[in-house]
């Protein structure tokens, strides 16, 4: 790798070809971190109408700083993921107490913040204050690795750090452009699902693999362990128009979000109804919700689901794990729900009582 052959024409490429977003038209660091933030294990089409809505509520690393988990986790529902926002609170905290509000110029001090890694420390860095750092993510690995036609293995730390030696000595004056043309280029043109378009790519010429025709078979990659499958079975209680929630623990999976209670394994309706007169409940009505399947990382919930209606009274019912009843619109607008329970909520608002 040089700079003539590949960083000369890749930015010529990315001056005539990038596209428009709205954490490109500004350099303010904040937004450039929280884009970035927002952008791990997430698309950029579905990153746009979060970070509007997130910027509009909370304009500046102050307003991060100080919003309640409570909210900061409503307005991150969806994104998954969530330690990512709990981390970018963390990190906003110790940027007003030590920084002034304003994100270092410093890689780092930027790494040693909560959530930022590398990547994300040598994007605010090139990007936001024109230092040279690298920052290197699954589409700058392929696209140099194929480049290259390298056969290491992108999962090893070892050949993170050996791509990110190679692209800081070709690095040109340019760093934060750079490093997005790069990304750019991985997720338009040297594509990781298919044929790259190698002929419209700018690298085209010197790319070794495309040279040897072999560009699909990198990068190389151990393969990854097969996602743990569990089953479980979904409860939507409802009492006088109102639903039942709970709050999950602050560690784990989904830590401190809300969700509808659920058993592990999946209950058969007359299970189910043995389950509900246990609790000393026989005034109810049950409904079931059919099934849904939601995929994290590294495991899949394949879940059915009941709404349960239940006799109406003065008396909020006494069931387990402290479930609290709150109304369609709370839920809706206070309380974050993970994704992989509104295929439910939407089943129970939609079509109402069951």
């Amino acid at each position: 790798m040089n700079t003539e052959q590949f960083s000369t024409p890749l930015l010529e490429w990315y001056d005539k070809n990038k596209r428009e977003m709205i954490w490109r038209d500004h350099f303010d660091p904040y937004y450039i971190w929280l884009s970035e933030i927002m952008l791990q294990q997430t698309r950029i089409e579905a990153v746009k109408e979060y970070f509007v809505r997130f910027t509009e509520e909370l304009p500046d690393i102050e307003s991060l700083a100080g919003v309640s988990e409570e909210r900061l986790l409503k307005l991150w529902e969806g994104l998954g993921y969530y330690n990512r926002a709990r981390n970018l609170r963390k990190a906003a905290k110790i940027v007003v107490q030590d920084y002034g509000g304003k994100l270092p110029a410093d890689f780092n001090k930027l790494i040693s913040l909560p959530g930022i890694g590398p990547y994300t420390a040598g994007a605010i860095a090139s990007m936001a204050f024109n230092i040279k750092a690298p920052a290197v993510d699954g589409n700058v690995l392929r696209v140099v690795m194929r480049y290259m036609k390298c056969d290491d293995d992108i999962s090893k730390i070892s050949v993170r750090k050996k791509v990110e030696r190679h692209i800081c000595s070709i690095m040109p004056e340019r760093p934060g452009d750079f490093n997005q043309a790069i990304m750019e280029l991985g997720e338009v043109i040297c594509i990781p699902n298919g044929a790259p378009l190698c002929e419209k790519c700018p690298l085209q010429e010197t790319c070794r693999a495309r040279a040897a025709g072999c560009q699909e078979e990198y990068p190389k990659k151990a393969e990854k362990k097969p996602r743990r499958v569990e089953k479980r079975t979904i409860i939507v209680w409802e009492w006088e128009s109102r639903l039942g929630i709970q709050k999950r623990p602050e560690k784990g999976l989904l830590a401190g979000a809300y969700e509808f209670p659920s058993l592990d394994g999946w209950v058969t309706e007359k299970g189910m109804k043995e389950k509900i007169e246990q609790l000393g409940m026989t005034g109810y009505k049950i409904s079931p919700l059919g099934g849904a399947t939601h995929i994290f990382s590294h495991v899949e919930w394949r879940m059915k689901g009941y709404h349960i209606i239940l006799d109406g009274g003065l008396e909020e019912p006494g069931l387990p794990r402290d479930v609290v009843f709150v109304t369609r619109e709370e839920l809706d607008q206070k309380y974050m729900l993970p994704v992989a329970f509104h295929s439910y909520f939407k089943r129970i608002t939609t079509f109402g009582q069951t």
